[in-house]
């Protein structure tokens, strides 16, 4: 990663709450143009860390910065590069559309002649065009989504903050949302989106850079980079590429009827770690360099147990294998 084109610095950040440790010592840089995910469990510290990176929180300990500038000491001129859409997002339910835009323009000192054109133009980007005087506490979820982006945009930040946008709304939408991310992050210089001045020329040369956390592993798939959070650490960090590959040919696809039944004579199946359903069949997780034995042993066991056994290979694995993986090393005894 090219030093000269990262947006996102931290290092050693930390944040406690009385005696609580919510975030132990994150460090993280992220480039112009990159969706970096952040993923993990409830709790595990996504949120802190957001809030740390857009200044909302002081951290307890650790620098951040954001285009250079300080999160701690040029608060400020930080928070000027940053468009941030929060889990609960607050719509003013009575103001339309325009109006709701309008408000967090001004709040961030555009005048009429600098949110107008930009809110319209925003508003034409996410879809929301149509609505622009409808109140919004008639919009659909998704569409409330939508504006929040359209207001975490009315700016045109150099980095997004997104924590969990898609919660709660119907995957069609969620994938709507995402091709706007993907819009933004991969516009070229000389596009007219949203993200760039008025004569055509961008802040950074690129489409802007995005944090976002997510619960969803189809969602984190399209991120650039992937960091898992395990008790305020970030705990592994890579492109979904490389996280699959910490479980290589250790992933078993096994078909076959009744699945209960499969399922728990697999468990007791020497070296396999765990077992899941994906739908029809069975995931199973076994040790390294087990795999051929665990499938003789499968072939027999299996029919002895009074089951089906109709097949097993190593497969791939998915980052929903890699997430349930690194959830229970979380949980291991130290």
């Amino acid at each position: 990663m090219n030093s000269d084109n990262i947006l996102v610095r931290a290092s050693g950040l930390k944040k406690s709450f009385g005696h609580v440790q919510a975030v132990k010592g994150v460090d993280l840089n992220v480039a112009a143009g990159e969706i970096y995910g952040l993923v993990g469990s409830d709790g595990a510290g996504k949120t802190t860390t957001m809030r740390m990176l857009v200044g909302a929180l002081l951290p307890t300990s650790g620098e951040a910065s954001i285009c250079g500038y300080s999160v701690r000491t040029q608060v400020e001129n930080a928070r000027a590069q940053i468009g941030y859409l929060s889990q609960r997002f607050s719509l003013y339910e009575d103001l339309t559309v325009l109006e709701n835009i309008r408000f967090f323009a001004e709040m961030r000192g555009l005048k009429p002649d600098e949110w107008l054109p930009r809110s319209l133009e925003i508003l034409e980007f996410v879809g929301l065009a149509k609505f622009q005087q409808r109140r919004a506490g008639q919009l659909s979820g998704g569409m409330k989504q939508k504006l929040g982006l359209a207001s975490a945009l009315v700016t045109r930040p150099r980095l997004l903050l997104l924590d969990e946008p898609t919660t709660g709304v119907d995957p069609v939408t969620r994938q709507d949302f995402w091709q706007l991310i993907i819009k933004l992050v991969s516009a070229p210089a000389s596009d007219s989106s949203p993200i760039f001045e008025e004569n055509g020329g961008s802040r950074m040369g690129a489409g802007v850079s995005v944090i976002i956390s997510t619960p969803y592993m189809d969602e984190a798939a399209r991120c650039h980079r992937i960091g898992f959070m395990q008790k305020g650490e970030i705990s592994v960090e890579g492109t979904p590429g490389q996280l699959r590959g910490l479980l290589n040919q250790r992933i078993l696809e096994l078909r076959g009827s009744p699945l209960p039944l499969l399922k728990d004579l697999s468990a007791q199946t020497a070296n396999v770690e765990d077992v899941r359903a994906f739908g029809d069949r069975l995931h199973l997780r076994v040790r390294e360099g087990q795999s051929e034995s665990v499938i003789k042993n499968l072939e027999k066991v299996i029919p002895a147990g009074g089951g089906n056994f109709l097949g097993a290979r190593a497969i791939p694995s998915s980052l929903e294998d890699i997430f349930i993986y690194l959830s229970e090393r979380e949980h291991e005894p130290a």
